[in-house]
């Protein structure tokens, strides 16, 4: 072989040696994103506002940083700002690369709890105008499916655990907390919803709402005397060391009860569903198409059981927490 030869092949190992090295620096670029990375990516918290294949840039983005407020309409024209950027699912300063001192964004989570409340507003709506319309006349449709429902709860949750004018009181407020955990349980069951109530801010929040809503009316109907010296527990005062840590923890431990019980349940049957379709990316098999289905089908209808089930519980263990408040206060007050 001449001199020609070895350096004309020489060369030509040169060049393709590059330009493998050329593809696989840009074949990292781009880098292929499994079915199951995808979907997780959608079933969590965005700035973007997503529905099954529905995708869009309309979440306006609220951030607090160094002292300020920062608005923009979406996440797109935040970036076009060239201040804040998204990396890894989160906004972070893009000289800084650090997260915002606050981040006050409207997240899908929060477009759908609001989808739950306008939802809710037209039933209640309608229903009040067929009622009115109706007069003496039975219910029907709407206003009949709503009646059943306030009823359920004023006869069966609200009255037998809280005594008195209370019961009056509180009965708008259980049937609202009843409906709004229904409608967000019933919209994460709807192909490419997102449920709400898995999240445990929003169900922290719910709790929290229930935590000042229990004391309040144990203070409202027994006094402020009675609520403090419940912190005893009914116990000398010489053992108020030891009494008053443990009922201020109980205080608090109900409501985290029900934070913990409302957003292990919604999450765990997701999970049960998304690892039954999983299988299907994993074996990648056709013939376990079926009985995969077949099973996820009965999952998913369970669920339909759990997103009543959950929002009956979370509103029936209020009430209870609400009527034990009211009927520990009222014996001290007595005493």
């Amino acid at each position: 072989m001449s001199a020609t030869e070895n350096t004309e092949s020489l060369e030509n190992e040169l060049n393709s040696e590059v330009e493998t090295t050329t593809h696989e620096t840009e074949g990292t670029a781009p880098k292929e994103v499994s079915p199951v990375t995808q979907i997780l990516n959608d079933l969590g918290d965005h700035e973007e506002f997503s529905f099954g294949p529905l995708h869009a840039d309309i979440l306006p983005v609220i951030l607090y940083d160094e002292g300020q407020f920062h608005f923009y309409s979406n996440r797109s024209s935040m970036e076009a700002s060239g201040e804040y950027v998204t990396e890894h699912h989160h906004i972070v300063n893009s000289s800084s690369h650090e997260a915002p001192d606050m981040n006050l964004s409207i997240t899908n989570m929060v477009a759908f709890q609001w989808m739950a409340m306008i939802l809710l507003v037209i039933l209640f709506f309608t229903a009040s105008k067929k009622a009115k319309k109706s007069g003496d006349k039975a219910p029907s449709g709407v206003h009949n499916f709503l009646e059943s429902i306030v009823v359920f709860i004023r006869d069966d949750v609200v009255e037998p655990n809280i005594a008195g004018k209370a019961s009056v009181r509180l009965l708008p407020y259980f049937i609202v907390l009843f409906m709004f955990i229904l409608v967000l349980n019933l919209i994460g069951l709807l192909p490419g919803g997102h449920t709400a109530t898995g999240t445990i801010g929003v169900t922290a929040a719910l709790a929290i709402t229930a935590f000042f809503v229990i004391n309040y009316t144990a203070i409202k109907e027994s006094g402020i005397k009675a609520w403090f010296h419940h912190l005893l527990g009914g116990a000398p005062i010489l053992l108020a060391p030891l009494m008053i840590p443990i009922e201020i923890a109980s205080m608090f431990i109900k409501p985290f009860a029900l934070t913990i019980r409302l957003f292990a349940n919604m999450v765990a049957g997701h999970t049960v569903l998304f690892s039954l379709m999983g299988l299907l990316f994993l074996f990648q098999e056709i013939f376990l198409a079926v009985p995969i289905i077949g099973f996820a089908t009965f999952i998913n209808l369970l669920e339909l059981l759990v997103a009543f089930l959950q929002a009956y519980i979370f509103t029936m263990l209020t009430a209870i927490f609400v009527g034990l408040a009211i009927g520990e206060h009222s014996n001290e007050h007595a005493h």
